[in-house]
């Protein structure tokens, strides 16, 4: 395929959507209008799954790998950032003569080599973390007129959240458009993702029908998204590209909050397409999930049911193919290509089995949370067996009545779990005192441990926790770290509170008077007294090059104890140095 014939892509995907919150789908309360057509314009995939969670989807779907193959199978605690080396779709369509942009949530990484203008994008606008507000996003940030990352820069943006990604995406389709270049345009939105924030004219119907104000903002959420999956529809049709664009709309896991669940994981409320299970859950309600493919130019405009099990791992091999690009001759895809199935050629289809889990843990543990998935069966956690095509609620289970299959899937599972499990010591790294990122900024979302503040309200209570990053010292040096209990833009006393009831993400802070600090990377080690009236303690340390870990301590006088919940590293004389009336000078052992 000549690069003049290729097809833009627009990947839509939204966070914590599930397969039922869509009234195409059968939900009898939801207004999805715009989706519902494209629906009704698309081939679906009937069958097609996912992580339980945010980041192992966008890690199994950006490299078409099993996420756990990738370093990603938890949300936080580190082991969300995609390991160096893997191939993005970002990389792959760069290097095939695509512009790439991202809008909205990346989730694999905030920090070099993983943020995604790092992993084959040219442009990105990006909050941080795994949602707006969470603690690696600029602070203060609620879902409105908030400051992202363009490209590594903090930019302020006017208007909520999902319009603004809509918009921002549709500047860059447009800027493309006119050049006449093929674009790749990955638009994943933070909405519906919590706390369920979302302006009230969108939440108002629901609550008006009787729904649970939760639920009501929940499904406001998405009905924004539809309003602008309808006006970036109608930007496609107005610059005369829709007929060649490949748009995709997916959602990355179960709902989160569009049911609700006995302890058995049945639904008691709301409504779930009939399946056992929301988001986080091994059964089919955790991952199984919508995905809608519309290609006027390539023939998939009409109405369409895929019935085969797929993934998202499927994904890349398929766009590949689709869009006449040839991958790397050292591409370790686990995924296949779908392509056959979306022509409507699946009468050689083999049958196939897939896993999906939800590990959420410091490290993989075997059969947590697993799906081992066929056409036919459900394997989960090792020892429940489901025909799914007779029995999609998953209520039966049929482990005593067919040993054979329950012996089969897993076999299968194992040699899953050999291939998987080749790296899981093989942690991500922080790359430190690199000309890439002069000034790394290190949150506590990615501390490793059993705990860590993942999120900004976390933050403002003053969590007592600690916990380490795992670093790579580019280069050996001095480097200036600079220890903070609050990010710079909040630029308060290190001991200092936040006037007002700490109510939820967005309101107050515990003072905590802390008066020692104390840092460790790798061998090296210094303490300092805190200075009561300083926002921040700053250490020198000669650091030699390579792989290391990073701890800090704040205590006060009665011993109450966390880590620095954020830390600004330098190699010393790159890019300034740190603020003269900041700096604590830390002796070091």
């Amino acid at each position: 395929m000549a690069p003049s014939d290729r097809p833009n892509v627009v990947f839509v995907i939204t966070d914590d959507q599930g397969y039922g919150d869509l009234a195409c789908h059968g939900n009898p309360v939801i207004r999805t209008p715009n989706l519902d057509r494209m629906h009704a314009e698309s081939v679906r995939l009937l069958q097609y799954h996912v992580g339980p969670t945010c980041a192992p989807t966008r890690a199994g779907l950006m490299t078409g790998r099993y996420c756990n193959c990738t370093g990603v199978w938890h949300t936080i605690m580190g082991r969300s950032l995609l390991r160096a080396g893997e191939v993005t779709m970002g990389d792959v369509f760069g290097a095939a003569g695509y512009r790439t942009g991202i809008f909205g949530k990346w989730h694999l990484g905030d920090n070099y080599p993983f943020r995604p203008q790092d992993r084959g994008f040219d442009e990105a606008l990006v909050h941080g973390g795994g949602g707006v507000s969470q603690t690696p996003d600029h602070w203060g940030n609620d879902y409105f007129d908030d400051t992202y990352s363009r490209n590594g820069v903090k930019e302020a943006c006017t208007g909520y959240c999902t319009d603004v990604w809509f918009d921002e995406a549709m500047k860059f389709i447009e800027a493309q458009a006119v050049a006449d270049e093929p674009f790749f345009c990955y638009l994943s939105t933070n909405a519906p993702h919590g706390p369920y924030r979302v302006p009230d004219r969108y939440a108002k119907p629901y609550r008006d029908a009787g729904v649970p104000d939760e639920r009501a903002r929940f499904w406001g959420m998405i009905t924004c998204i539809d309003e602008d999956m309808g006006r970036l529809r109608a930007k496609l049709a107005e610059l005369g590209i829709a007929e060649n664009t490949i748009l995709i709309f997916m959602t990355d896991n179960g709902s989160s909050g569009g049911c609700g669940l006995d302890a058995d994981q049945f639904v008691t409320d709301g409504y779930n397409a009939g399946m056992r299970g929301k988001k986080g859950s091994p059964y089919d309600g955790g991952h199984r999930t919508p995905l809608f493919v519309h290609w006027p130019g390539g023939g998939l405009n009409e109405g369409r049911d895929v019935t085969r099990l797929t993934a998202n791992i499927d994904m890349l091999p398929t766009l590949a193919e689709l869009c006449g690009i040839e991958l790397p001759a050292d591409a370790d895809l686990y995924g296949k290509s779908v392509a056959p199935l979306l022509r409507g050629e699946d009468a050689d289809w083999p049958d196939r089995v897939i896993v999906t889990d939800s590990q959420r843990v410091e490290y993989p543990v075997k059969w947590r949370q697993s799906a081992v998935m066929s056409d036919r069966w459900r394997l989960v956690n090792g020892t429940e067996l489901y025909d799914i095509q007779a029995d999609p609620e998953q209520r039966s289970d049929l482990a005593a009545d067919h040993p054979a299959v329950v012996s089969d899937l897993r076999e299968q599972y194992e040699r899953w779990w050999e291939l998987v499990s080749v790296r899981f010591d093989d942690d991500p790294a922080i790359v430190i005192g690199s000309a890439a990122e002069e000034t790394s900024v290190l949150t506590g979302h990615d501390w490793h441990g059993e705990t860590c503040p993942w999120n900004q309200g976390m933050i403002r209570k003053g969590t007592e926790c600690n916990g380490y990053w795992i670093v790579d010292v580019a280069e050996a040096g001095q480097y200036e770290l600079e220890l903070r209990r609050w990010p710079r833009e909040e630029d308060r006393a290190l001991g200092e509170g936040i006037a007002g009831e700490i109510t939820d993400w967005y309101t107050g802070g515990r003072a905590i008077p802390l008066r020692h600090a104390r840092i460790r990377v790798g061998d090296r080690e210094a303490t300092s007294a805190v200075d009561p009236a300083a926002a921040s303690v700053a250490f020198r340390l000669a650091l030699p090059a390579g792989p290391t870990r990073l701890q800090t301590w704040l205590t006060d006088e009665a011993g109450t104890e966390i880590g620095a919940y954020y830390v600004y590293a330098r190699r010393a004389g790159a890019g300034g140095t740190l603020p003269e009336s900041r700096r604590v000078n830390g002796s070091t052992s």
